[in-house]
């Protein structure tokens, strides 16, 4: 449904957006994250057509952004961070009037009205202008205007910045449900946003994409590979040696002690299955006779991932 090809954006001598490339799969939820200022927003806007890229291409549905902007508008629904509300309008005006200049047809307005009051719940803010909402409804009505003409992606940038927590879990919950029929593009800087909502993760820093896969594919990749933490009791010296002999095994840590137990950070070798992993360590323990008190997967969180990834690149 997209596909991004070393798209540069640059302002005076400062690039934004350093030759970023990838794509998104119909029915996908893609996480675009980085810190603030990585580049993120900005990419977003080129995608949308709201500020021309300087070098490199992009089509969105088939469309290409430069030569055919009008039908990348009318295959995407945008929501920025600042979500486009006139406040002295009321709810449901605000809604004919945005389907309005999407030009929907007049037997159809209503239907589309009904089909996104009910999908973002905006049922209790309809009696009310839209500057008497909190910021939760707002952000619901920002969604609305996303998708009442239909469009087969979202492209939504921090659409939970400055919500209260149940307003947060509301948003994404509804993300999640739109999600079920659009591709949807998602650019934040909250690390829980993108676990919550996202199948696929992208990664930026300083204009540039530093990682790319799905969470857990890029924890393993950020701590190196397959791993396990094992606590055993035994002899440091004969416990490292048998561990090392194993021919699943690239490299073990130990990494302190656990009451009688000595604790190991585990590692397998490229392509190696996690559950073989934890069965050759335990079936080695039983073995040699050394009591096994703890065996669990060596879990980096998207947090360690994205420090990694984006302090590695600011180094």
């Amino acid at each position: 449904m997209i596909q991004v090809d070393n798209l540069v954006k640059r302002y005076g001598d400062t690039v934004a957006v350093d030759r970023v490339s990838f794509n998104v799969s119909r029915g996908e939820v893609l996480g675009f994250l980085g810190p603030n200022g990585a580049g993120k927003t900005t990419t977003m806007r080129m995608l949308t057509t709201y500020i021309p890229a300087d070098e490199g291409r992009a089509t969105v549905a088939g469309f290409d952004i430069r030569r055919q902007p009008l039908d990348v508008c009318r295959k995407i629904g945008y929501l920025p961070e600042n979500a486009p509300l006139y406040e002295d309008m009321g709810t449901v005006d605000y809604l004919f009037y945005v389907a309005e200049m999407r030009s929907i047809p007049a037997d159809q307005v209503r239907g589309r009205v009904a089909r996104v009051v009910e999908v973002c719940g905006l049922g209790p803010a309809l009696s009310k202008k839209i500057g008497q909402l909190s910021k939760g409804f707002r952000q619901r009505v920002g969604l609305a205007q996303a998708m009442i003409h239909e469009p087969d992606i979202l492209i939504l940038d921090e659409p939970t910045s400055g919500l209260d927590p149940n307003q947060i879990i509301e948003i994404r919950s509804l993300i999640r449900e739109i999600g079920k029929e659009k591709t949807i593009i998602l650019s934040t800087h909250i690390l829980p946003e993108v676990s919550a909502t996202c199948g696929r993760v992208i990664i930026i820093a300083d204009g540039r994409l530093v990682g790319s896969g799905t969470p857990e594919e890029l924890a393993v990749r950020a701590r190196g590979g397959v791993g396990v933490t094992a606590v055993l009791r035994g002899e440091g010296g004969e416990i490292e040696g048998g561990l090392r002999g194993l021919e699943l095994i690239r490299n073990i840590e130990f990494t302190g002690r656990a009451g009688e137990g000595l604790r190991y950070r585990i590692l397998a070798r490229d392509g190696a299955n996690p559950v073989r992993l934890a069965e050759a360590v335990s079936g080695l323990a039983a073995l040699r006779g050394w009591p096994l008190s703890e065996l669990r997967p060596e879990g980096a969180t998207l947090e360690d991932v994205f420090r990694e990834l984006t302090t590695r690149e600011e180094g």
